[in-house]
């Protein structure tokens, strides 16, 4: 199968949701994550969402894909090829419960690799008032497609912060990711596809189990960092960004590390990876951005 770089811009259709409490404690909830200002509605001001919520927002998109794409040109089977393979999140607030949000999207990048295709969609979700909530970049590896072009798009994409790891942690922690744990995070977030819940078909694919959703590995993640280097405050996050490579199976253990601190022009730049249980990097090059919450 092959793509062509002319599509990069292509808009997609915009796409509302409101955004309920319920949708925003279960994110929450699915993480174990019991971080007050996501569940007590007793706070002055009231809760917020977890800053990894964003993905359950655009999901609706990401899910159909092909039919919000606006162009009866784009290959649109083509994107059952593609696996998560990069994601950034530009946080300009937190989401809350009660937002009524407008999210439009549109084809970002369209770049040749090794592996096959970096296909990139950006989405922007803003406010009833036309303001920006947040921004998000996500890369899928479409594996077999060859671009048929040098690509365009790259020159475009976020830079997310950069580190040169010396191997060693400033920090770790285990997590273990029970056996449940894909279960509850597709219940919980409606983010469902079934190589997370189903051993047959996940087999069927060539896997050799279900995995833990990908975007449930790096909440966990950002759960973790936010505890450990934001005092427990979501409001200080402005980014995260990283590379998914590798595979979590539940019911195993997962390493999650800080390797590295950085400081520019204010922001705190913490660098983080995800081991799994056999030793392997389920993420890299994490990255997130804190600033003043």
């Amino acid at each position: 199968m092959e793509l062509s770089s002319r599509h990069v811009g292509t808009p997609l259709k915009p796409y509302e949701t409101f955004v309920t409490w319920r949708q925003t404690t279960n994110y929450a909830a699915a993480l174990g994550d019991g971080n007050p200002l996501y569940l007590d509605d007793s706070l002055p001001g009231g809760i917020v969402a977890p800053p990894m919520f964003c993905v359950a927002v655009t999901w609706p998109i990401t899910e159909r894909i092909a039919d919000f794409i606006e162009s009866a040109k784009f290959p649109k089977e083509i994107v059952n090829t593609q696996v998560h393979y990069t994601e950034h999140l530009a946080i300009h607030r937190l989401v809350r419960p009660g937002d009524m949000l407008t999210v439009k999207g549109r084809i970002a990048a369209i770049i040749p690799r090794k592996a096959g295709t970096l296909f990139v969609i950006r989405y922007d979700a803003e406010d009833a008032a036309g303001i920006p909530v947040f921004t998000e970049h996500i890369g899928g590896m479409m594996r077999g497609v060859q671009c048929t072009d040098e690509g365009r798009g790259g020159e475009d994409l976020p830079l997310a912060p950069s580190f040169e790891t010396s191997g060693e942690s400033l920090w770790e922690t285990p997590v273990f990711v029970d056996r449940t744990a894909p279960f509850v995070y597709d219940g919980c977030t409606n983010i469902h596809f079934p190589i997370h819940t189903s051993v047959a078909f996940a087999r069927a694919v060539g896997l050799p189990d279900i995995i833990h959703q990908g975007t449930a590995t790096l909440a966990l993640a950002v759960r973790e960092v936010v505890n450990r280097e934001a005092e427990g405050d979501p409001r200080q996050v402005r980014s995260i960004s990283c590379r998914f490579t590798g595979m979590v199976i539940p019911g195993t253990e997962i390493r999650i590390r800080l390797v590295g601190r950085a400081t520019e022009d204010g922001d705190r730049h913490c660098f983080f990876e995800v081991l799994n249980s056999e030793g392997k990097q389920a993420i890299r090059d994490g990255a997130i951005v804190l600033g003043l919450a």
